[in-house]
């Protein structure tokens, strides 16, 4: 916490010292009402109009705004759902009472995301949407980040109660390189981890001011991370937001105690700013989450008996006595990718003779590996000084520790996850310069998989058949020894139990849950950070392997922008640019310095560290013209960007867009675009080994020595190889009569992904201001979409030899010995490759979203959205995965004060089943629908707001993706207190 405290001290140092510098200023005061109920309005903007100076009314309906300029100058009070009004102020005197009449104004927000300047939602150039504070006030939803999850074209992906990850437009994965998600201006990517961390370490509830989510490529402005769209979170500024204000929550989960207890949930926040002069402001967030996660616990078979991953041949391990049994959410079990397997040969069965079973090890249960107690604990501070009223100098620290559960190649284990974020920023009415530096430390986190496989090696015995000790040595025995007893022979009849004893035998010494051997083990293994475990191949690891996850990082990041339209005139110009570089300090086990020898990567060095930190590096500049034309009805854009990474070669991405408006309400627009992503951080330099089976970056001189690109066998056709080979007795001669069946991989050297899209849209405001029509169509087309995919290469061996392919079957997956009947071989290595898909991919869609004031304040809104793939004629390197139901819908109706300080808010959400498909699960999600709402009742005299609600009110238990957690309903009480201290 020394970083806490030290940021406390040079805040509060800044505090004493400006103040004493503050000079007089200009102060005016007053009310602000509603003109036909005569209460007191709070949040309405008061501004000087033409300059950057501004303020909000607190709860009571007061404001004080300090300036430096000369009298007169007219004051601009604006708030939604009200008509705006202006006051010219000529001289001091007693306090201004402004009463502002009701009006239903839609489509008249600002944002500025689209474009990187300021402008009307109509008019942008691509589809957005806009969360403000007040449509944030009234969502149903547990908090403003769950609230994404009802805009229009957004689909949310639920990792932990700690964090959510939105994605727009198809490709969704629950570590989504594909989505930027900023909060003012700084990237929330968690580098070495490869997760957006969302709102973890984002604003709290008390200081978010709105959300601008741009669903679509947004690289032509903001480069490479922003190829499937972006989230912006915009704080409130001291400056304009000040008090003291107090946050919290009190709910409920796991109500039908079907995963986990009832377990109570409570969220705590405290916000104080203060402007201390014209000159300087100063902020303070403090929040702090807990609860019980929710629990993924799907007990679902990914490996039915049918597939040739399994034992087709033998029809009676079907269901539920599959020997090769591969659980959603169950780890150390893994037969889909052939790491947790054993070929248990030399059977005889149903009378034919050398007769092959594959068998997978028994696993462990996510529920038992994973702790779901959680919590999250947030901190940011920032001072603001006004070089003069137009520029603004300021300083900003976050940082957030959090706890949870996420689903990249594997599950992780969050626990006391820190990062941290430094920013320094000078803006003005024309430009913008920002630097950030972002640290990531991960704690004492820990991968759900090796541990699984480390608590069934150290426990239950080396899987293969090698030894006496041996797991498949047991379960071959077990298996002899079943068919004695019973009539003297395996056969169908009883094959099915015999699997089962023999399970149940080799497992006799295996650690079992909930035991103090058990605990005792996994406390030991998530603490050491090397995921091999010794034996005869790797002699120099830990004796019960590790599981831990240890990494740490630097990002750090400049940029700027200029806005040139006062000075060309004939049209407006934004030009900027911006440097990025990942410093990553090798922990030789997720990542190494690959200067170092192969057989040195993954051991310290004399100096205890595992070699030379590694640098990631990418640049980018951009320019954008706007020109009106025929009185502003028409206006056309254009931009190019330019990015560069010394790994790969320089790309351009240009943007061009048109917006016509006819009568001024009917606003057409026109989009294309291109963009680019570059591999994300764990994508190019990843070398991870996990469960004997190495994850590898995409950079190709990773490859260098290890031969995965050109010297490898695809694991699909592997597993088709072994299941001929199998039904052909297991023989070498058999091996050999099938190598037409292996498919050398020729895996491509890695290049950025790229994209073509195409948009249209039209957004109109229509009678009398009442009805809201926002409707978008596109069409995306990915060239080099960048993926996974497993590979075999045989030790020393060529693809395409005789040892090569002898090196393919599964019972020389290490090196062995010749026998009177079989080849002696070197044995094999697996690897999981970044690299792009040989296939262009081509998705579209449509989103139509309406809004209706159809009386008085009640409301009633709601949006489609379509998405589809478009199926290829070929079969690819690996399955992209879509992950992305073809259709989804939400309806609210709500109404903001239905009688005086009453409001309520109700939203429906469906969406279509759908196949979700990933290296850790694939598999079907169901169609689910959930019901949410909330009852808020403000109470002025105490200034303060109660809001009482529910998510998925009727507790409908779903899953949003294939072995993600089941969720259920999450009821809550919320007392907000604002404007405290505010005069």
């Amino acid at each position: 916490m020394h970083h806490l405290k030290r940021g406390l001290l040079f805040v509060f140092s800044l505090f004493a010292v400006t103040h004493l510098l503050a000079q007089d200023a200009v102060e005016i005061s007053g009310f602000v009402t509603g003109q036909e109920t005569r209460e007191q309005l709070t949040g309405v903007t008061v501004s000087i109009k033409g300059t950057e100076t501004k303020t909000v009314t607190a709860s009571d309906g007061s404001f004080k705004l300090r300036t430096k300029e000369k009298l007169p100058f007219t004051l601009l009070f604006t708030s939604v759902g009200f008509t705006p009004q202006e006051i010219e102020v000529g001289s001091l005197g007693s306090k201004l009472q402004v009463a502002l009449a009701t009006q239903t104004v839609l489509g008249n927000a600002v944002v500025v995301t689209a474009s990187r300047v300021r402008e009307n939602i109509l008019r942008s150039p691509v589809a957005i949407e806009k969360l403000d504070i007040k449509a944030i006030r009234e969502s149903p939803a547990p908090g403003f980040y769950d609230a994404l999850e009802n805009v229009k074209g957004v689909q949310m992906t639920t990792s932990s109660l700690t964090f959510k990850v939105p994605n727009t437009r198809g490709f969704n994965i629950p570590n989504n390189f594909r989505f930027m998600q900023l909060v003012d201006g700084v990237d929330m990517q968690a580098a070495t981890l490869g997760v957006p961390l969302g709102n973890a370490i984002g604003p709290t509830e008390l200081d978010i001011q709105s959300v601008e989510i741009t669903p679509g490529a947004a690289s032509a402005l903001y480069g490479m991370n922003a190829i499937n769209g972006m989230a912006n979170l915009l704080t409130k500024n001291p400056f304009v937001s000040q008090g003291l204000s107090v946050y919290h929550k009190t709910g409920i989960n796991h109500v039908d105690g079907k995963d986990y207890a009832p377990s109570i949930l409570t969220e705590t926040a405290i916000r104080y700013a203060k402007a201390l002069s014209n000159r300087f402001a100063f902020k303070v967030n403090l929040g702090y989450m807990q609860g019980t996660d929710w629990l993924s616990n799907t007990r679902l078979d990914q490996n039915p008996n049918n597939l040739k991953s399994a034992n087709p041949g033998f029809p009676a391990l079907n269901g539920q006595y599959n020997a090769t049994f591969d659980g959603w959410n169950k780890y150390g079990d893994d037969a889909l990718a052939g790491s947790n397997v054993v070929s248990i040969g030399g059977l005889t069965i149903n009378g034919q003779t050398n007769q092959t079973l594959r068998v997978a090890r028994t696993g462990y249960w996510e529920q038992d590996l994973i702790n779901p107690k959680v919590d999250n604990l947030k901190f940011d501070g920032s001072v603001h000084y006004k070089l003069h009223d137009r520029t603004e100098l300021s300083y900003a620290y976050r940082v957030g520790k959090m706890d949870g559960v996420f689903q990249r190649g594997n599950k992780i284990q969050l626990d006391n996850v820190i990062v941290q974020n430094h920013k320094l920023e000078l803006k003005g009415d024309n430009f913008l310069i920002r630097s950030y530096v972002s640290l990531e430390n991960t704690g004492d986190s820990y991968n759900v998989k090796p541990l699984a496989d480390n608590l069934d090696l150290y426990s239950g015995g080396a899987t293969d058949t090698k030894t006496a000790t041996s797991w498949g040595t047991k379960y071959k025995n077990a298996l002899q020894l079943y068919a004695a007893a019973n009539g003297g022979a395996l056969t169908s009849a009883n094959l099915a139990a015999a699997t089962q004893y023999a399970r149940e035998q080799a497992d006799a010494s295996r650690v079992k849950p909930g035991t103090p051997e058990f605990n005792a083990l996994k406390n030991t293994i998530i603490k050491i950070n090397n995921w091999d475990i010794r034996s005869g191949t790797i002699p120099d690891a830990p004796a019960t392997g590790g599981a831990a996850l240890i990494q740490k990082s630097r990002l750090y990041h400049a940029e700027a922008q200029w806005d040139l339209s006062k000075k060309l005139k004939i049209f407006d110009m934004l030009v900027g640019g911006d440097a990025r570089i990942y410093e990553i300090i090798p922990d030789g086990n997720n990542f190494v310095d690959f200067t170092r020898p192969i057989a040195e990567r993954n051991l310290p060095a004399k100096d205890g560290t595992y070699g030379s930190n590694v640098y990631y590096k990418k640049y980018g500049a951009f320019a954008q013209a706007t020109k009106t034309f025929f009185g502003e009805k028409l206006k056309l854009f254009g931009s190019l960007r330019f990015d560069d990474n010394p790994e790969f070669s320089p790309v351009f991405t240009p943007r061009l867009a048109a917006v016509y408006t006819v009568n001024q309400r009917h606003n057409f627009r026109f989009t294309y675009q291109q963009g680019y992503r570059f591999p994300s951080l764990f994508e190019a330099l990843s070398y991870v080994n996990n469960g004997r089976v190495k994850r590898v970056g995409s950079l190709p001189y990773i490859n260098e020595g290890l031969g995965y690109l050109d010297n490898s066998y695809t694991q699909a056709s592997v597993i088709n190889f072994n299941a001929a080979v199998s039904a052909a007795g297991n023989t070498d001669d058999a091996a050999l009569a099938n190598r037409n069946l292996l498919v050398v991989a020729n895996l491509p050297k890695a290049r950025p992904e790229g994209i073509r899209s195409f948009e249209i849209g039209y957004k109109s405001v229509l009678l009398n201001n009442h009805l809201l029509i926002d409707i978008d169509a596109y069409t995306n087309q990915y060239d080099g979409f960048l993926g996974q995919v497993q590979v075999y290469v045989p030790k020393g061996e060529t693809v395409g030899s005789d040892a090569a392919v002898l090196a393919m079957l599964d019972r020389n997956r290490d090196a062995t010995t010749a026998t009177s009947s079989t080849a002696a071989s070197k044995g094999q290595e697996r690897y999981r490759v970044y690299t792009n898909a040989k296939n262009q991919y081509t998705n579209f869609g449509s989103a139509l979203g309406i809004t209706y004031n159809f009386y008085k304040k009640y409301t009633v809104s709601g949006n489609v959205n379509f998405n589809k793939m478009k199926a290829n004629s070929s079969n690819d390197v690996f399955v992209t995965g879509f992950n992305t139901p073809e259709w989804a819908t939400n309806l609210s109706f709500g109404n903001r004060e239905i009688v005086k300080n009453v409001g309520f808010n109700l939203v429906w959400r469906w969406q279509d089943a759908f196949l979700w498909e990933s290296p850790l699960v694939t598999g079907g999600v169901d169609a689910y629908s959930t019901i949410d709402a909330q009852v808020n009742v403000r109470i002025p005299d105490l200034k303060s707001t109660v809001k009482i609600g529910g998510a998925n009110l009727l507790n409908h238990r779903y899953i949003q993706y294939a072995g993600g957690p089941t969720l259920g309903g999450l009821y809550y009480v919320a007392v907000t207190l604002d404007g405290l201290l505010s005069k």
